[in-house]
């Protein structure tokens, strides 16, 4: 008996305490329920990087629900600002002819979300770092498939940035 009673206090306690679900929840201000997205700056020479992460951005935001999305600076309770910072691809893997078969992709962005209302910073991270590895198929090149290689890592930069905001992490 014991055992319940103390088993139930420590699911009301933790209930009490905030805890929920992984991409459920939101840190973002109660007031905020819309977030403008414009465009990203893009301070690389990566053809329309810009236009692929701001979008896939606002996807992420779109599917988790959380908040309304709009691209107009001016209609959100908070405007997220990025600025991509820098690119690049990096070889670490090289098959036995010596071509480049494993790339560490690192995507540099400035990000900042400001309360429009309360006219303060609610997340900024001057140097938002997403690195991963990609893979280029066998048999081709990775200029062969940079598009889909940047697009495969525009959604999971994205996914990061909006999980870092939402969640507080």
């Amino acid at each position: 008996m014991k055992k319940i009673f103390f088993l139930c206090l420590a699911t009301l306690l933790s209930l009490e305490c905030g805890y929920h679900l992984r991409g459920t929840g939101s840190s973002l201000p109660s007031h905020v329920k819309k977030v403008s997205v414009p465009m990203f700056k893009n301070r690389t020479t990566r053809y329309e990087l810009e236009v692929k992460l701001t979008r896939s951005v606002i996807d992420e935001f779109v599917a988790r629900g959380v908040v309304e999305v709009t691209g107009d600076e001016g209609a959100g309770d908070a405007v997220l600002l990025g600025e991509i910072i820098s690119f690049r691809a990096n070889p670490i893997g090289f098959t036995g002819e010596a071509t480049a078969d494993k790339y560490n992709i690192i995507v540099v962005a400035k990000i900042i979300l400001r309360d429009v209302a309360k006219r303060k910073v609610i997340y900024s991270n001057p140097n938002f770092i997403y690195q991963e590895e990609y893979e280029v198929p066998e048999g081709t090149d990775f200029e062969t498939v940079e598009t889909e290689a940047v697009d495969k890592i525009a959604e999971k930069f994205a996914r990061s940035v909006v999980i870092t905001i939402l969640e507080g992490f």
